[in-house]
């Protein structure tokens, strides 16, 4: 009894350290933070059952797909954006079906690093307007909070953040955007820009409200390449906790089987109204300090997080945090995504002066900071979608260099 008490509060410890990251893709992107949390649940116990809970991963909201999503709910509204994260999880069984057929080398022909970086950098640098109008208190072009103050809030969520990511130590350091959001709230509540009024009217238990998905083939094709990126993540998640816990998770269970689990929670959580969920770094950093590698608290942490989509109250907290506060975290948060873009590429030492690499790059990142966008009738392609698109084509039809500009093989000493 009391090994199954200690399991079950690890799994809250597990929760809590995925908590920040977890809700602020709905609260960025508008959708239901009851849903983020029922799909990250719902998702994390389907994927146990489709690796006979053999990993100890917990899938959250993924990053990649806030700018997506915003614009997809702006296009095409809410329901159409539904039908394509839920298409978007079928990326991960391509893949799956990829690697059960040739194995990683494959994958790594048609994805690598050259292809992988810039479109990782586009997932975080095409919505950094968006996050400096949120800090400085703007939405819809119009001022919707006083700058000053909005900048202040920002300002402190920022700091707070930063503060925590650096000089924090052990589980702390595992929690940043949540301690950036909390201290942010805080001072936002003295301050008199919480409105507490919708929390106080919010019923305590609460049944989430399912949203009514609305088939749209042009939203399905716009999100797909988008899951490309955390179909990438996810395999370095998984090579990543097997390096923590000591086993090869990409022979047992084997990553066709992980790839296909995250997929399926891909679909679940688009199906009922959330974000797409992933492998989460932070959870594989809490695994790490804990050193409990029982998958059983990741099924407690799954539990607790669908428990927690039913607290309207709760709900209602989360939905009255200031945008400023959010705009702050933003500001880190999606230039850290732009930064693992570019580590990518470093740590593959990737050749920029090799024309094909700048090539490759440099069309990736003009086309997505741009916003160029590619239109067939009523079908178009922008942003995420048509940047991995061009990536990849790009990376096969050039030819790679056999020889340096002198003469000489490359790779061979003068």
């Amino acid at each position: 009894m009391f090994q199954q008490l200690k399991t079950a509060v690890s799994g809250a410890q597990i929760l809590f350290v995925a908590f920040g990251a977890l809700v602020l893709v709905p609260l960025l992107t508008g959708l239901n933070p009851a849903m983020a949390l029922l799909g990250a649940g719902i998702g994390t116990l389907v994927f146990q059952l489709c690796t006979g809970r053999q990993v100890p991963i917990f899938l959250g909201s993924s990053f990649a797909f806030i700018g997506p999503i915003i614009y997809s709910m702006q296009t095409w509204g809410q329901g159409a954006t539904m039908f394509g994260l839920f298409c978007a999880g079928f990326m991960y069984f391509v893949f799956a079906a990829i690697v059960r057929w040739r194995g990683m080398a494959m994958v790594n022909r048609l994805l690598p690093p050259v292809v992988i970086g810039p479109v990782i950098m586009i997932i975080g640098l095409s919505v950094a307007n968006a996050a400096s109008n949120m800090a400085m208190g703007r939405a819809g072009g119009n001022q919707i909070m006083p700058y000053e103050t909005s900048l202040l809030l920002a300002a402190v969520s920022l700091a707070t953040t930063i503060v925590v990511s650096i000089f924090a130590r052990g589980m702390f350091k595992l929690v940043p955007i949540l301690a950036g959001v909390t201290v942010g709230y805080i001072v936002a509540a003295f301050m008199g820009m919480v409105d507490f009024d919708k929390l106080a009217a919010a019923p305590w238990f609460v049944v989430p409200t399912f949203g009514s998905m609305e088939v749209n083939w042009a939203a399905a094709l716009f999100m797909l390449p988008v899951a490309i990126a955390p179909s990438i993540e996810h395999i370095g998640g998984v090579m990543a906790i097997g390096g923590v816990t000591g086993k090869d998770y990409t022979k047992s269970p084997g990553l066709h089987r992980t790839l296909a689990g995250d997929g399926l929670g891909v679909c679940l959580a688009g199906f009922i109204g959330g974000p797409p969920v992933t492998t989460y770094a932070e959870v594989t950093g809490a695994v790490m300090i804990t050193r409990n590698f029982n998958p059983v608290v990741m099924t407690w942490a799954a539990l607790f997080a669908i428990a927690m989509a039913f607290f309207g109250k709760f709900n209602a907290l989360l939905q009255s945090i200031p945008m400023p506060v959010m705009g702050g975290i933003m500001v880190l948060l999606f230039g850290t995504i732009a930064s693992i873009g570019l580590k990518t590429l470093i740590e593959a030492k990737v050749d920029l002066m090799e024309p094909r690499n700048l090539v490759i790059i440099s069309v990736v990142l003009t086309s997505g900071i741009g916003g160029l966008a590619l239109k067939f009738g009523s079908f178009e392609l922008v942003g995420v979608g048509l940047c991995s698109v061009l990536a990849i084509v790009l990376n096969l039809i050039l030819p790679q260099r056999a020889a340096s500009h002198d003469g000489i093989v490359e790779g061979q000493d003068v």
